[in-house]
């Protein structure tokens, strides 16, 4: 099984984050922000993805260091339980319609870490998660998993449906690009 156990301890941020690639779905998700605690449970489920996270952090300040710093780890778990990516098909893409809101995200296991996102919102929380810290999160997830990812939400007026139909549209796309498919690497490089 394709799996891994990473935690990370700063002097802002406690976490341990556990993953599963070839999982059911299942999440234990406890960051003190009920809102991404919301966001990675529909990630897990919608990749298939077995994953826990748990983390203290410094919310009394604000969300930033909770949550970037789940990305951190998040995208370094997800680094490791790849392992040396032999067999899997690279390349992910996937839209999610939530009501009126519609968002699609393209994702390329690369080892190259980039990210484009282009999406806004209307307010700046929803619930006790700071809107802008959904860039934040994918930026450190990508960076950490050293992949490709843009991710695009095309229109929609509930800031909720946006960014849940975004964090849908990642969990599919990545699980796309994760599943094994083959022998080999897809690379003319030969590696990735």
């Amino acid at each position: 099984m394709r799996s891994s156990e990473v935690t990370r301890t700063t002097k802002e941020t406690d976490i341990r984050v556990e993953l599963a690639l070839d999982g059911s779905g299942a999440a234990e998700i406890e960051t003190g922000i009920g809102f991404f605690d919301h966001m990675l449970t529909a990630f897990a489920a919608h990749s298939g993805f077995d994953l826990k996270v748990s983390c203290k952090g410094d919310v009394f300040v604000d969300g930033h260091h909770t949550i970037e710093d789940v990305g951190i780890t998040l995208g370094q778990a997800f680094a490791a339980a790849l392992g040396d990516k032999d067999g899997i098909s690279r390349y992910g893409n996937f839209s999610v319609p939530m009501d009126e809101a519609l968002a699609s995200c393209s994702i390329d296991i690369s080892g190259r870490e980039y990210l484009v996102f282009n999406g806004s919102f209307h307010y700046a929380r929803i619930g006790r998660m700071e809107t802008q810290m959904v860039k934040e999160f994918f930026r450190a997830f990508a960076s950490n998993a050293r992949l490709t990812l843009h991710i695009n939400i095309l229109y929609g007026e509930n800031d909720h449906h946006k960014c849940e139909a975004a964090f849908k549209a990642f969990a599919h796309a990545v699980a796309e690009a994760a599943a094994i498919t083959r022998s080999g690497t897809l690379s003319t490089k030969g590696s990735l």
